[in-house]
């Protein structure tokens, strides 16, 4: 019977990380920190990682900087996310906070939330009735959910959730779900 353990791939040194590197990159773009733990993972020898990703910053290659600009007007391009989302988003990505924080405020700053907000449930309410679409409280608090977790703030959700539900007095009273985990 053949051994089924997973093959652990030979560990690269300097030249065979840097062309990795640069295959990785070839593929998507990555982060600085992303690009740094995968490259961590299949390095012989640890010091090489960093003199990696330095030649291929000088080089140009590699930028956190334009990599956030670029992955935060996406995001609002295709997916019309809120700032808080891409932020999110992009910390994941193993992007400085304080880098993500500051150039989605320059992303977003001649973006109207609350109509990006209007935008997307309409957008992923299209199928339902115009009039009343949010019938109880827990439908309301479903699409709070789903827009909080779209990057959204609470008071422009609430504000948008006022325009859309089809009794806009249960709003008065609402209090923001739990959400899981907290």
């Amino acid at each position: 019977m053949a051994d089924r353990t997973p093959r652990r791939p030979k560990p690269l040194d300097r030249a065979g990380l840097h062309d990795y590197a640069l295959r990785l990159l070839g593929g998507r773009a990555l982060s600085a920190g992303e690009l740094r733990q995968r490259l961590a993972r299949r390095a012989a020898m640890a010091e090489d990682v960093e003199e990696v990703l330095a030649q291929l910053k000088q080089r140009g290659y590699l930028n956190d900087q334009r990599f956030a600009e670029s992955f935060a007007a996406s995001r609002l391009a295709n997916d019309r996310f809120g700032s808080a989302r891409v932020i999110r988003d992009l910390r994941q990505r193993r992007v400085a906070p304080s880098l993500a924080e500051g150039t989605v405020r320059q992303v977003y700053e001649d973006v109207d939330e609350s109509a990006l907000i209007e935008e997307w449930i309409r957008r992923k309410y299209r199928a339902a009735p115009r009039e009343g679409l949010f019938q109880d409280e827990r439908e309301l608090a479903s699409a709070y959910r789903r827009l909080a977790r779209a990057g959204f703030r609470t008071g422009e959700i609430v504000r948008a959730l006022k325009k859309f539900a089809r009794d806009p007095d249960l709003l008065d009273g609402f209090e923001p779900p739990e959400e899981e985990g907290e």
